[in-house]
């Protein structure tokens, strides 16, 4: 657990971004009580990144089993990804941790830092794939060894976060208990992340952070500097997923950008609104990397690249 006297109010550090580029976020101060929105002086800022994800079924080597069997030919690895974030465009590359080979070398990651430096590509962040919902023991204690294992890479990756989650509800716990456990495990995390310099930022990602005020009660209950949102624009599927980002986005250090939304009650997912969402974060004066995550069924070969042009016309005409 965090050493933080709570009775401290802290200043929040700047949110430095990768590589050298310039700094953009003042991070506000957090009482004892509860963790104040981001105040980020200057204008709204935001640069675009794509994340490994959105090529899930094209990795040569991953961390867990391919779901499909993906056509060889459209194979990547990890430099292959970095090679075509500068290609296409993208200034920054979100580096999934499930898509490096299983146990990832600090050389293999110093090569994949150095191609993104080489190529004008930041290293926008990296992932963890945790569930911090579990008691105390040994669940608990293995998902808080990969966390920090993946702090640890973030800092040879020079990527400036790790998006984590929260996790489901156990069977026959309550969600104040899951909740509890939740912000105990992101607190000796984020203790450990400070030593790195290393931010965490939570995704609201179903299970006990599928809605708005699950969400923010997790950020604004966790007592660190270290810690914030990861604002998933299409993992919302209440009544009003826009409405919902509009209250969260304030507390947001990364934002994972999806091409659809799935309001409750509907069968089918629908084409995201690329200029409300940006209008939301200019509006919360967001400063930071907004990263595409496609998961819709077209390939990304041919969709990504389109999507790109749209989202550059939606966020330069708000």
């Amino acid at each position: 657990m965090s050493t933080m006297n709570p009775m401290n109010t802290i200043t929040r550090r700047h949110f430095i971004e990768l590589a050298g580029l310039a700094g953009v976020a003042t991070l506000a101060g957090r009482s004892a009580r509860a963790i104040e929105p981001i105040k980020r002086s200057g204008p709204a800022k935001m640069r675009l990144s794509l994340l490994a994800y959105s090529f899930r079924d094209y990795f040569k080597e991953a961390s867990y089993a391919r779901k499909t069997q993906a056509d060889p030919a459209k194979q990547i690895d990890m430099f292959q990804f970095v090679d075509y974030c500068a290609d296409q465009g993208w200034e920054g590359a979100e580096l999934t941790s499930y898509y490096f080979p299983k146990d990832v070398t600090d050389e293999y990651l110093r090569k994949v830092r150095d191609l993104a430096a080489k190529r004008g590509v930041a290293v926008s962040g990296t992932s963890v794939g945790n569930t911090f919902t579990h008691p105390k023991g040994e669940k608990r204690d293995e998902n808080i060894a990969l966390t920090k294992l993946w702090i640890d890479h973030a800092v040879v990756l020079g990527a400036p976060f790790v998006r984590c989650f929260a996790g489901s509800l156990p069977k026959g716990m309550s969600e104040s208990e899951a909740r509890k456990n939740c912000i105990e495990a992101f607190e000796e995390c984020c203790a450990y992340a400070a030593g790195k310099r290393v931010y965490l930022a939570m995704e609201n990602h179903g299970g006990i952070v599928a809605e708005p005020e699950g969400v923010l009660e997790i950020v604004r209950a966790i007592k660190s500097p270290w810690f914030g949102l990861n604002l998933d624009t299409g993992n919302f599927h209440t009544e009003d997923p826009y409405g919902d980002m509009v209250k969260c986005a304030p507390y947001a250090i990364n934002i994972h950008l999806k091409a659809e939304i799935k309001p409750k009650g509907a069968k089918l997912g629908e084409p995201s609104d690329f200029p409300r969402i940006a209008k939301i974060l200019r509006e919360a004066n967001y400063q930071g990397f907004v990263g595409l995550e496609y998961e819709t069924k077209e390939d990304p070969y041919t969709a990504v690249p389109r999507l790109l042009k749209q989202i550059k016309t939606a966020f330069k005409a708000c």
